[in-house]
């Protein structure tokens, strides 16, 4: 059987289905993962989306037919997938989603504990692994499956970051995207202090109301207009497989998540002086200055969760984040929650007698674009040339090339899987971003 290569992605595996994905292919997934992973007692859960019960069955099949026992924790966001692993005696675990990418797509997240936290194992390293297991004889002993019940430890866990005696009676609009964290919250929300109206509760894998990426054109639309219909305090969107979360102010306004790391990296610095707080490169330089105002340890990264966890890890950090909205704790196995987020929000907004836009605004004192994307074959000529032009400013290649002046400072990089050169732009004033928006993008485009 011929396996599609370029659905292993450099951190999950990700492809259309049925095209790029099917049964067949996920089955040798399952016999390929427990062979790279030699694990015994495997978790695996799964998201809304319309192929992911037919998968996820071919996934359980391919992973029993080698010997090892499937523990099933049913349809829940990715993070829970992350606590069983963490939380219990289990060797690694498979999420069956494919995060916020569009209906058509489905995909797998794959971990396994390692010591004291959880490896996440990229999907182009279990290629050779899947490729093999059609010549792989099945085990003398097929695994057995189980069904694991979570939820009061889970509960349990992500209420520990916050009292609930410090959250106000807020009315806070909640945007499930018609993804799977509509279910975690409905389960958790009467030991809530606030009310909560429900946006895109019911899991649909069809996702009939917006694209199950907040940060889409249009998205946000939804929740803005329920907002101030509701004369709501605020709101918050998550994405598909509940990961990823936005905080939306009281005029329908997504706040950039990077601003939102601040807020968090503030209520975290106050109980921890001088811990580490990882971000990106492309996060508007209001992070590392508040960071260090605050006795932090600012943790600068190249783009991406993976890169901001592994960050926080090797420098002992108690906290990240990064511009697509996933936030990550030490507390949490170093991995990403959308809920524990959500919680720690309610609490720091709880502590401000303001609105949420003027609390955001007193972190944003900066004017950044959103990431332009221009098509080009030869980024790394189009890149040269950047470094050239603008060799008079501080220069530095984390990640792609990031020049910084007194007044101003731009990140462009390469996509990893795309013919694409991103930049990202912040300055002092409007009128400046504004005017390098138009000098780069002519340049890069020359």
């Amino acid at each position: 059987m011929e396996i599609n290569k370029t659905i292993f992605k450099s951190y999950d595996i990700r492809g259309i289905y049925p095209d790029q994905l099917n049964e067949n292919t996920v089955f040798e997934i399952g016999r390929g993962f427990v062979k790279h992973t030699g694990a015994k007692k495997i978790v695996v859960g799964h998201d809304a989306r319309l192929s992911s019960p037919e998968l996820f069955r071919s996934l359980v099949e391919g992973v029993i037919s080698q010997g090892a026992d499937v523990y099933i924790i049913g349809q829940v966001p990715t993070e829970c997938l992350y606590f069983t692993v963490g939380n219990y005696d289990f060797d690694a675990g498979i999420m069956v989603t494919a995060s916020h990418n569009p209906k058509e797509y489905n995909g797998f997240k794959v971990v396994k504990k390692e010591e004291n936290f959880i490896k996440i194992i990229p999907g182009r390293d279990l290629l050779p692994f899947v490729e093999q297991s059609p010549i792989n004889k099945p085990a003398t002993k097929e695994g057995r499956v189980f069904e694991k019940d979570i939820f009061d430890d889970y509960f349990k866990h992500i209420l520990s970051f916050v009292d609930l005696q410090k959250i106000r009676p807020f009315k806070v609009v909640i945007d499930a995207s018609n993804g799977v964290i509509g279910n975690v919250i409905s389960k958790i929300k009467n030991k809530l202090p606030i009310e909560i109206i429900e946006l895109n509760f019911k899991p649909d894998g069809n996702f009939p109301n917006h694209s199950p990426n907040p940060l889409d054109t249009g998205a946000s639309q939804q929740i803005a207009q329920k907002i101030k219909e509701e004369k709501a305090n605020f709101g918050f969107m998550f994405d598909g497989d509940g990961d990823r979360i936005f905080l939306v102010d009281e005029k329908g306004e997504l706040v950039s998540a990077d601003i939102v790391l601040l807020l968090l990296a503030k209520h975290f610095l106050q109980k921890n002086s001088g811990a580490g707080i990882a971000y990106n490169a492309i996060c508007s330089k209001a992070v590392p200055e508040f960071v260090k105002k605050w006795g932090g340890n600012p943790i600068r990264t190249q783009v991406g969760f993976v890169n901001v966890r592994d960050a926080l890890i090797k420098n002992n950090g108690i906290m990240g984040g990064e511009l697509s909205g996933h936030y990550c704790f030490k507390d949490y196995f170093y991995m990403d929650s959308g809920m524990i987020t959500f919680l720690i929000l309610l609490q720091i907004i709880s502590k401000d007698a303001r609105k949420v836009s003027e609390i955001v605004k007193e972190l944003s004192p900066y004017f950044k674009s959103a990431e332009l994307n221009f098509e080009i074959d030869d980024k790394e000529t189009v890149l040269g040339k950047v470094k050239e032009k603008y060799s008079d400013g501080k220069q530095d290649f984390l990640d792609g090339v990031t020049v910084e002046y007194k007044d101003w400072w731009f990140n462009v990089r390469p996509s990893n899987t795309e013919p694409l050169l991103r930049l990202t732009i912040e300055t002092d004033t409007k009128d400046m971003l504004e005017l390098k928006k138009k000098e780069l993008s002519q340049f890069i485009n020359s």
